[in-house]
């Protein structure tokens, strides 16, 4: 499994898991779900450049995490929630070893009809196993 699929397989894993963040959204999808409520949590794109060290071989992989919302945009817990588990991300992903995991960018936008976009994008640092 490449780098990049093994960093979206455990975000989607670690997000649907988080008890706390499932009492806060209606669901964690692979991808724009075709028909879900907001509010919910989507695991994008990811991409990947080389990284490692000077003697293992490793990647950078980007994923985006999208949360969708309606409404007041000042309560959200959710985005706070998954702040709190992408630091836990790190550990074994299927013949990957995650080093490090960290919000490098956020961008919040409104949408239409009274709903909201919180984008995160999340950076892991991986070497191979």
């Amino acid at each position: 499994m490449s780098a990049e699929q093994a960093v979206r397989a455990k975000a989607l894993a670690q997000l649907a898991a988080d008890g706390e963040l499932a009492g806060l959204v209606h669901g964690v999808f692979d991808g724009v779900p075709p028909r879900a409520s907001a509010p919910y949590v989507s695991v994008g794109a990811a991409e990947g450049n080389d990284w490692g060290t000077k003697d293992r071989a490793g990647r950078e992989v980007r994923v985006t995490l999208t949360l969708a919302g309606v409404g007041s945009s000042l309560e959200d817990r959710a985005a706070g929630r998954i702040a709190v588990i992408v630091p836990a991300m790190r550990g074994p992903a299927d013949g990957w070893s995650i080093v490090s995991a960290r919000m490098i960018r956020t961008r919040f936008a409104f949408v239409r009809d009274g709903g909201w976009r919180h984008e995160v994008i999340l950076r892991c640092r991986c070497l191979a196993a």
